[in-house]
């Protein structure tokens, strides 16, 4: 009995001796833990989704597909405004009103200047006539609105008024507008003094520019849309001084007039 054990303790040495040095010609330590030993079938860890990130990926979700149906209902609405908008200037093919200055007399222009306080004063009386024609074969416009009267050389008021009358001009129609505009002793600065003598040297007369502003009415067919700011700027005139107590005939035969809207969005007008 004794001798078994001692040579099953001897075979147990020479075992574990083998072990070792089979270890140690393979560079491998031998008291390796069998914990840390790297398993290649082993899974990584992956972390369980828990319910707050759910929720988080469920909002961003939401959000994504609010955005895209509210861009495609965007892009679809001014589709749909591009093609009614196109198949409006077809059918009716609309046209702004055209001004044109018929003709310009000065009758009156004083530029007083008081030696106390030496101090400008401007009186000015002048008769316009303008005509307004409607070059659209469909559409109507109404002037139920007083029409707002100004003139300027270049930047300097030099007279203004209004036309008070409301009016219809009918499709392919002209309409003379006739208004007298006046300034009564005006106080001027310097330089708008200084200006207006500048100009009043010039030989082929003081350069003079008309600005009317109004509200006009659009009526096509049964259809009445809604009214909408307009602004006549008329230029190329040429004043020359009355003399001898008669009228002046301005120059206007190179006068232009142009028409922009004036739509409002909110407080801006553009």
């Amino acid at each position: 009995m004794t001798d078994d054990r001692v040579y099953s303790s001897n075979k147990q040495n020479g075992t574990a001796a083998a072990a070792s040095h089979r270890a140690t010609a393979n560079n491998q330590p031998t008291n390796f833990p069998a914990s840390a030993k790297t398993n290649p079938m082993r899974h990584h860890y992956r972390p369980t989704p828990t319910s707050q990130n759910r929720r988080n990926f469920s909002c961003r979700r939401c959000f994504c597909l609010t955005c895209f149906w509210a861009t495609l209902l965007l892009i679809g609405i001014l589709l749909l405004a591009a093609i009614a908008a196109a198949a409006f200037y077809v059918l009716y093919h609309p046209h702004r009103p055209a001004f044109s200055v018929t003709s310009v007399k000065i009758s009156s222009f004083n530029l007083t200047t008081t030696p106390s306080d030496e101090t400008t004063h401007l009186t000015t009386k002048m008769n316009l006539t303008l005509s307004a024609r409607n070059p659209n074969k469909k559409a109507i416009f109404y002037y139920d609105h007083p029409m707002s009267i100004t003139v300027l050389s270049p930047s300097v008021i030099i007279s203004n008024g209004s036309y008070p009358n409301s009016f219809t001009s009918s499709p392919e129609t002209i309409f003379i507008i006739h208004s007298t505009v006046v300034l009564n002793s005006q106080l001027l600065d310097v330089d708008s003094v200084n200006s207006l003598k500048s100009d009043l040297k010039r030989k082929n007369g003081l350069p003079i520019k008309i600005v009317i502003d109004t509200i006009m009415g659009v009526k096509l067919e049964k259809l009445k849309m809604k009214k909408i700011g307009i602004r006549v700027n008329c230029d190329g005139i040429k004043g020359l001084m009355p003399k001898d107590k008669e009228a002046a005939l301005a120059n206007s035969s190179n006068a232009k007039c142009k028409v922009d809207l004036r739509i409002k969005i909110l407080r801006w007008t553009f």
